[in-house]
């Protein structure tokens, strides 16, 4: 009865944040549909590529958005975890879902290229945070990313520009030179509310974790995320306690995780997080989770 009773805050958060990925899928969704596919406006990553394949073959946005994702589904499940790949699939399939139930969707804005572009970057932004928040992803390029960051010698950030800089150039060939222009100020705009949505997702994050539980804190970091972690010691100030202090560097997409591993082992741990701009080599290296 107890363990039943202590499992359920852990279901109802679970099936909250997949509630609200769905919402965020819908509502980018509806940015692309009622405002900036009808103007002539596309996005970056993966979606930018799905709307140009859509217009030079005619096929669904939606089925280009779920096949194209596909391999960047699977990377997010080797690289970040299964329950970051399920979530993805979740969000994902809802803008792909979204696109098709409101591809004749009424357009709220005719011609007007800066509003277009602003409001459609919002809404299109607020969506993705949304989803970000929560542990999933709308867009498979911050995976290759992840990846990539581990394999060359620049930072994530630099790799998702340098990604959707050939999106936009295989943009412009649909959509014309202002067509690029304009979907690149758009995703500029997405970028910067998905920042206010979801704090920090340029670059890495540092967690600083004071915990009655390192070890286990440590050993589950470990399993479920496949990084390493690194101890010190740590008095309280007024106690003269002697603690633990763990200090562990994740990528923007952990972040959900790292926080849901946290409140499952300590709720009452004290946690500080700090923005990390770049990470190379040493302990940020990790190993395949599964």
């Amino acid at each position: 009865m107890g363990e039943a009773a202590k499992n359920k805050p852990g279901l109802a958060r679970r099936l909250r944040k997949i509630i609200l990925i769905i919402i965020g899928g819908l509502i980018a969704a509806y940015g692309l549909e009622a405002v900036l596919i009808p103007n002539q406006v596309s996005d970056g990553g993966v979606t930018g590529l799905s709307i140009v394949g859509s217009k030079l073959f005619g096929l669904p946005l939606g089925v280009l958005i779920g096949i194209l994702n596909l391999p960047f589904i699977w990377l997010g499940y080797k690289q970040i975890g299964k329950s970051f790949a399920i979530n993805s699939v979740v969000g994902i399939a809802s803008l792909a879902v979204g696109t098709v139930l409101m591809h004749h969707v009424t357009t709220i804005i005719h011609g007007d290229t800066l509003l277009v572009t602003v409001v459609g970057g919002i809404i299109l932004g607020f969506g993705m945070g949304l989803a970000l928040r929560n542990g999933g992803a709308l867009d498979g390029i911050d995976m290759l990313a992840v990846l990539l960051s581990k394999k060359l010698p620049f930072g994530t950030s630099d790799l998702i520009l340098f990604l959707n800089l050939f999106v936009f150039i295989v943009v412009s060939l649909v959509f014309g030179l202002k067509g690029a222009i304009l979907s690149g100020i758009a995703y500029f705009i997405a970028s910067k509310v998905i920042h206010i949505v979801e704090e920090g997702l340029s670059g890495s994050k540092t967690f600083k974790i004071i915990t009655v539980e390192p070890e286990v804190m440590v050993e589950t970091i470990r399993d479920r995320l496949g990084r390493s972690a690194t101890y010190r010691d740590a008095y309280g100030g007024y106690s003269h306690e002697l603690f633990k202090e763990i200090t562990c560097v994740i990528n923007r997409l952990e972040e959900s995780k790292m926080k849901d591993i946290i409140a499952e082992i300590d709720p009452n741990a004290f946690v500080t997080v700090y923005d990390v701009a770049e990470v190379k080599g040493g302990s940020f290296k990790k190993r395949d989770i599964h």
